[in-house]
Protein backbone atom coordinates (compact mmCIF):
# COMPACT_ATOMS: atom_id res chain seq x y z
CA UNK A 1 0.00 0.00 0.00
CA UNK A 2 1.42 3.33 -0.85
CA UNK A 3 0.90 5.57 1.95
CA UNK A 4 -1.88 7.87 2.10
CA UNK A 5 -1.95 11.42 3.43
CA UNK A 6 -4.44 14.31 4.11
CA UNK A 7 -5.30 17.43 5.70
CA UNK A 8 -7.49 19.92 6.37
CA UNK A 9 -7.46 23.31 4.09
CA UNK A 10 -5.38 25.25 6.77
CA UNK A 11 -3.36 22.30 7.59
CA UNK A 12 -4.02 22.38 11.40
CA UNK A 13 -5.15 18.91 11.16
CA UNK A 14 -3.72 16.20 9.31
CA UNK A 15 -4.06 12.65 9.36
CA UNK A 16 -2.22 9.30 7.52
CA UNK A 17 -3.12 5.74 6.98
CA UNK A 18 -1.67 2.75 8.51
CA UNK A 19 -4.03 -0.03 6.85
CA UNK A 20 -5.64 -0.21 3.09
CA UNK A 21 -8.87 1.53 2.51
CA UNK A 22 -11.94 -0.83 2.75
CA UNK A 23 -14.41 1.22 0.94
CA UNK A 24 -14.85 4.44 -0.90
CA UNK A 25 -18.60 5.29 -2.22
CA UNK A 26 -20.51 8.88 -2.79
CA UNK A 27 -23.24 9.43 -0.31
CA UNK A 28 -26.04 11.41 -1.37
CA UNK A 29 -28.07 11.50 1.85
CA UNK A 30 -29.43 14.79 2.93
CA UNK A 31 -26.90 14.29 6.42
CA UNK A 32 -23.72 13.90 4.22
CA UNK A 33 -25.01 17.06 2.14
CA UNK A 34 -25.15 19.33 4.77
CA UNK A 35 -22.22 18.74 6.84
CA UNK A 36 -19.94 19.19 3.59
CA UNK A 37 -21.79 21.68 2.00
CA UNK A 38 -21.78 19.86 -1.02
CA UNK A 39 -24.54 17.56 -3.72
CA UNK A 40 -22.47 14.58 -2.07
CA UNK A 41 -20.11 13.20 0.08
CA UNK A 42 -17.33 11.17 -0.79
CA UNK A 43 -16.35 9.02 1.84
CA UNK A 44 -13.07 6.78 2.30
CA UNK A 45 -13.74 3.94 4.66
CA UNK A 46 -10.95 2.84 6.80
CA UNK A 47 -9.86 1.04 9.94
CA UNK A 48 -10.56 3.39 12.84
CA UNK A 49 -6.88 2.21 14.41
CA UNK A 50 -5.68 3.10 11.22
CA UNK A 51 -5.85 6.44 10.73
CA UNK A 52 -3.16 7.91 12.53
CA UNK A 53 -3.61 11.76 13.26
CA UNK A 54 -0.20 13.33 12.64
CA UNK A 55 -1.09 16.95 13.54
CA UNK A 56 -3.82 18.30 15.45
CA UNK A 57 -7.31 16.03 15.45
CA UNK A 58 -10.77 17.03 14.40
CA UNK A 59 -13.42 18.94 16.57
CA UNK A 60 -16.36 16.59 16.90
CA UNK A 61 -19.89 17.09 16.41
CA UNK A 62 -22.63 14.79 17.46
CA UNK A 63 -24.87 15.13 13.97
CA UNK A 64 -27.10 12.17 14.83
CA UNK A 65 -27.83 9.75 17.88
CA UNK A 66 -25.66 7.27 16.11
CA UNK A 67 -22.70 9.27 14.84
CA UNK A 68 -20.47 12.05 15.00
CA UNK A 69 -18.67 14.57 12.40
CA UNK A 70 -14.87 15.18 12.60
CA UNK A 71 -13.70 19.19 11.13
CA UNK A 72 -11.26 21.29 11.43
CA UNK A 73 -11.75 23.89 14.53
CA UNK A 74 -9.88 26.60 12.41
CA UNK A 75 -11.16 25.89 8.94
CA UNK A 76 -14.08 24.26 9.08
CA UNK A 77 -13.15 21.26 6.75
CA UNK A 78 -15.40 18.36 6.75
CA UNK A 79 -12.88 15.25 7.60
CA UNK A 80 -14.82 12.46 9.29
CA UNK A 81 -17.47 10.54 9.63
CA UNK A 82 -17.94 8.11 12.51
CA UNK A 83 -20.13 5.72 13.73
CA UNK A 84 -20.90 5.02 17.31
CA UNK A 85 -19.55 1.30 18.37
CA UNK A 86 -17.70 0.47 14.61
CA UNK A 87 -14.80 -0.38 14.15
CA UNK A 88 -13.92 1.71 11.15
CA UNK A 89 -14.65 5.29 10.33
CA UNK A 90 -15.24 7.80 6.92
CA UNK A 91 -12.66 10.20 5.94
CA UNK A 92 -14.06 12.40 3.42
CA UNK A 93 -12.36 12.26 -0.12
CA UNK A 94 -11.52 15.74 -0.73
CA UNK A 95 -8.96 16.39 2.46
CA UNK A 96 -6.80 13.37 0.67
CA UNK A 97 -3.47 14.74 -0.85
CA UNK A 98 -3.85 12.28 -3.53
CA UNK A 99 -7.38 11.79 -4.13
CA UNK A 100 -7.42 10.41 -7.27
CA UNK A 101 -5.75 7.43 -6.44
CA UNK A 102 -8.93 6.15 -4.58
CA UNK A 103 -11.83 5.15 -6.57
CA UNK A 104 -15.12 5.05 -5.96
CA UNK A 105 -17.17 1.84 -5.97
CA UNK A 106 -20.73 2.93 -5.75
CA UNK A 107 -23.67 5.30 -4.69
CA UNK A 108 -25.10 5.54 -0.94
CA UNK A 109 -28.34 7.40 0.03
CA UNK A 110 -29.51 7.13 -3.27
CA UNK A 111 -32.93 8.57 -2.21
CA UNK A 112 -31.31 11.70 -1.61
CA UNK A 113 -29.88 11.94 -5.06
CA UNK A 114 -30.54 15.16 -6.05
CA UNK A 115 -31.93 14.69 -9.74
CA UNK A 116 -28.72 16.55 -11.63
CA UNK A 117 -26.33 14.70 -10.08
CA UNK A 118 -24.65 12.46 -12.79
CA UNK A 119 -21.25 11.75 -11.81
CA UNK A 120 -20.14 7.89 -12.06
CA UNK A 121 -23.37 7.33 -13.10
CA UNK A 122 -22.80 3.92 -14.17
CA UNK A 123 -21.73 2.57 -10.88
CA UNK A 124 -24.00 0.55 -8.35
CA UNK A 125 -26.57 1.93 -6.05
CA UNK A 126 -28.05 1.46 -3.08
CA UNK A 127 -30.55 3.43 -0.15
CA UNK A 128 -29.44 4.76 2.82
CA UNK A 129 -30.04 2.21 5.66
CA UNK A 130 -32.39 3.41 7.94
CA UNK A 131 -29.25 2.35 11.02
CA UNK A 132 -26.69 1.53 9.10
CA UNK A 133 -24.94 0.07 12.58
CA UNK A 134 -23.53 -3.67 12.66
Amino acid sequence: MSELTGHCLCGAVAFRLTAPVRDVHHCHCRMCRRATGAAFATLVWVPRDAVAWTRGEPARFRSSRISTRGFCAQCGTSLCLDYDGRDQLALLLGAFDDPGSLRPSHHYGIEGRLPWVDINADLPVKPTDVDPRP
